[in-house]
């Protein structure tokens, strides 16, 4: 074989090879790389981004109650035998034993209005606080806002606060209780009640990635700060001059709004729901902030 020959047969390959690299180099060119970058500062909510992702909320919430109630022979029946099973037991040992006041209502039906909103807030704390251990597997996989995980979380225990809320209704119906035009203030105890679940669900969830003994403290300090509200007991029995400060904890205005709107057992509380409100929005801002910024580090410690 010539010379000529030899160097024509070597450069055929990389004369074949040139179109491809040419090819890939050209697809490189067209690929659009989007950089994520960590947020700082005070920048709390970026609404645009979470309504981009709305259909991975609502998944995540639907998931959420349907792997609560998988292969369970009651079901959703749980949302009601909770607070009902709790009401039974404050009934016979605080409402016969101990004789508690009830401000003039039956102590059945005083438990119970506080226990359907204390259950919820309870309940949306402890998820919240494991929504981002429990979510660890997509966390470090693929991009949303992390912010989704404790929404989701507090955000489907709207649905058995809702079932609770119908049997408290047949009581009231049982107990012949007449609402009273409070409850046209309903829709902000529910909110001023959301507000302070995930101000406490996003805080301690950020604690609960780098500090595992978080999830497992919380759910018996949630069980202790039931007796900081008026959940077995009326504000009456608070002294005058502690009640604003008792009414710190917006979980205060909650139960005592609702006591007064549905039960009529005083003039709505409205010194307690404000207080309890500039609260509960404290709670939410100082733990958006917090969840801001940790939330580069949800990925390394997740």
């Amino acid at each position: 074989m010539s010379s000529n020959n030899v160097a024509n047969a070597s450069a055929m390959p990389q004369d074949a090879e040139r179109p491809v690299e040419r090819e890939n180099q050209t697809a490189i060119d067209d690929l659009t790389v989007t950089v994520i970058e960590p947020r700082n500062g005070l920048r709390l909510l970026d609404l645009a981004e979470l309504l981009q992702y709305r259909d991975l909320f609502m998944f995540l919430v639907w998931r959420s109650v349907k792997v609560r109630y998988a292969q369970s022979a009651i079901g959703i029946g749980w949302a009601v035998i909770q607070p009902v099973f709790s009401m039974l037991v404050f009934n016979i040992v605080f409402g016969k034993l101990a004789n508690m006041e009830s401000d003039g209502v039956p102590y059945a039906i005083f438990s119970f209005t506080a226990l359907v909103p204390w259950t919820y807030f309870s309940n949306a704390v402890n998820d919240g606080t494991n929504s981002l251990v429990t979510g660890a597997n997509i966390i470090s996989k693929v991009y949303f806002p992390r912010l989704i995980l404790p929404l989701s979380a507090v955000t489907a225990k709207l649905i058995d606060f809702a079932i609770a809320m119908g049997v408290l209704a047949l009581m009231m119906v049982w107990f012949q209780v007449v609402p009273t035009w409070g409850i046209l203030a309903s829709p902000l105890l529910i909110v001023m009640m959301i507000l302070t679940a995930s101000g406490l669900g996003t805080w301690l969830t950020a604690l609960a990635v780098q500090y595992r003994d978080v999830k497992h403290a919380m759910s018996f300090v949630v069980q202790l700060l039931m007796y900081a509200a008026p959940v077995v007991y009326p504000t009456s029995l608070v002294p005058e001059r502690f009640q604003y400060l008792y009414a710190l904890n917006p979980m205060v205005g909650v139960i005592e709004g609702f006591r007064a709107a549905l039960l009529g057992t005083r003039d709505m509380p409205w010194d307690f729901i404000a207080i309890g409100f500039a609260t509960s929005i404290l709670i939410a801002a100082t733990g958006l902030v917090y969840f801001r910024n940790r939330e580069r580090l949800f990925a390394d410690v997740a």
